[in-house]
């Protein structure tokens, strides 16, 4: 399979980006090819515009989201990698999702609303968090977020297996760092086609 990895963090020394570095490194291990889109070294502009709506009555999508769609229509696997943010997603990663999976062309809610436009693929996020596990499960964050991502967002998508690795104590003990990134490791190394 060709694994596409799209990374949100400013910082190339952060953990999210060893996440991902260490989540490709399982994945080549697997055999997959691999493919790093790091959104913020890119430059990726995540601000939904008029060209963007424009673009979703019919006119051609800005060069910007067309690079994107490219990486996207390779790829069999894709894996969002990204800190958790106020129990949400930073913007870069929501402005990609807002601009990129575009009506029309990921989705369009008419013939079926759940169904997506795209072709099968597996889909994987990996999210680092500070949070603890207990906590998020407690408050009911965990489930909030896998209703909102695991079965809302990527059915858009059309990912047909979805796997949600929630990586807390990201801001923990170096051990603990290490435990998280070789789960990270082991997502990469056990990635599954498409059903």
């Amino acid at each position: 399979m060709h694994v596409l990895t799209v990374l949100d963090h400013p910082d190339p020394a952060s953990f999210s980006s060893a996440v991902a570095q260490k989540f490709m490194m399982g994945a080549q291990a697997a055999g997959h090819s691999t493919e790093l889109a790091d959104l913020n070294a890119e430059g990726f502009d995540p601000r939904w515009t008029v060209a963007d709506i424009e673009a979703d009555g019919g006119a051609t999508a800005p060069k910007d989201v067309q690079v994107e769609q490219a990486r996207i229509a390779r790829a069999d696997a894709i894996c969002l990698v990204f800190p958790l943010f106020w129990w949400g997603m930073p913007a870069m990663t929501k402005g990609w999702i807002d601009r990129v999976w575009s009506w029309g062309w990921a989705y369009d809610q008419l013939n079926d609303p759940e169904k997506s436009l795209q072709r099968a693929r597996t889909g994987v996020l990996l999210i680092a968090a500070g949070a603890r596990s207990d906590e998020m499960e407690q408050e009911g964050y965990l489930t909030a977020i896998e209703t909102a991502w695991i079965k809302g967002t990527f059915g858009y998508f059309g990912f047909t297996r979805r796997d949600l690795h929630v990586l807390n104590g990201s801001t923990g003990s170096a051990p603990r760092r290490e435990a998280l990134l070789e789960r990270a490791y082991q997502a990469g190394l056990a990635l599954k086609p498409p059903l």
